[in-house]
């Protein structure tokens, strides 16, 4: 059937409600044709079989909602009888629905990967290096996509304004002296954009990295392209600029395995029996849960006029457990001490000569 034809023999109002019904109509052929296409989505995304992953069908369910009827209705809308300025004015608002739409759909598109990425690898399991890469390079990755698809999506939308469109083509001819201008305004920006591509690339950190920043022990929380959030142990938060990891040195506990050597340094006097300190040190870290069972020993490493220094080398999984495990090794053998041992405890001597009377 010809609409536009059969509209050309109504008045005006007949007219313009005839095409509010079929706008209506066109809308609910949308939403109807959304339905069906996502059961069958779901259905395929249910099998073991397929590729499809629900994650992303449930996010792409929400821009489909809104795209497919804006689609309808713009395909609808020429055989329309609407006055030509709001036939214009639906085309227009129509067109930035349908591209905020494709923007929407993309950016759920590349969440719902990242999703499907991050859930085969857990940040939760002890040896969490691969996985913690990969959190890194994603993360970074995304937020970059995002910034891209808003400023195409944004411009996109621009150039749809005439006014706009001229300004653009007119501002063409200086477009290279504005260029050098907006380099030079937007120099440091760009190199901290830089900076953030290059953390994701290189990965001098990664999330969950354990680091001492400024002196502070903190675990890296949170990586964007212009900042850090370093986690401290106190729970504070230290924000750092993402370049700053490029340009100054810092510890980082986890760069290629998570397991650290702890150790514990005590004076004694000396008149402690060594053998059975380190013999008593062997009994603590064998019963402590946070001991991995690789490194275990007591060296003495400094001998002064006063005391012996001791030092206990224990090895443990992730720094965490080294801090856990040094704490206890510390209290246990000091009490070992100072009940078997007590007359070996750091004191101070004194020589007391006598006078003649």
């Amino acid at each position: 059937m010809d609409w536009s034809k059969e509209l050309e023999g109504l008045s005006g109002w007949q007219a313009a409600g005839v095409s509010l019904v079929i706008l209506a109509v066109a809308v609910a052929i949308g939403l109807l044709a959304c339905l069906l296409l996502f059961k069958i989505l779901f259905r395929l995304a249910g099998r073991q079989e397929s590729s499809l992953h629900q994650s992303l069908v449930r996010r792409w369910r929400s821009p489909a909602r809104l795209l497919l009827p804006s689609l309808a209705l713009l395909l609808i809308l020429p055989v329309l009888r609407f006055p030509v300025e709001l036939t214009g004015l639906l085309r227009h608002l129509l067109s930035l629905v349908l591209i905020g739409g494709v923007c929407w759909l993309l950016g759920a598109t590349t969440f719902g990967l990242r999703e499907v990425m991050l859930d085969r690898y857990d940040l939760k399991e002890r040896d969490n290096l691969k996985a913690r890469t990969v959190h890194t390079q994603v993360d970074v990755l995304v937020k970059i996509v995002m910034v891209v698809l808003f400023f195409l999506a944004g411009a996109t939308m621009l150039m749809t304004f005439d006014k706009v469109r001229q300004v653009g083509v007119s501002l063409l001819a200086s477009a290279g002296i504005f260029g050098i201008i907006a380099g030079f305004a937007a120099q440091r920006s760009l190199a901290t954009l830089i900076a953030g591509i290059q953390i994701a690339i290189t990965q001098p950190i990664r999330l969950d990295d354990v680091v001492i920043v400024e002196g502070e022990w903190g675990r890296i929380e949170e990586i964007t392209l212009t900042y850090v959030v370093v986690r401290i142990w106190d729970r504070r938060r230290l924000i750092v600029p993402i370049s700053w990891f490029l340009e100054k040195p810092f510890q980082n506990w986890t760069r290629v395995s998570a397991d650290i050597l702890g150790t514990v340094l005590f004076h004694v006097d000396y008149s402690v029996p060594v053998a059975e300190v380190r013999a008593e040190l062997e009994r603590i870290v064998a019963g402590e849960k946070a001991w991995d069972g690789k490194v275990v020993g007591l060296q003495v490493t400094d001998a002064t006029d006063k005391t012996l220094e001791l030092r206990a080398l224990v090895s443990a999984a992730d720094s965490g457990s080294a801090w856990d495990l040094r704490c206890a090794v510390r209290e246990k053998l000091i009490d070992f001490i100072s009940r078997t041992y007590p007359e070996s405890l750091p004191r101070l001597r004194a020589e007391v000569a006598s006078t003649p009377e």
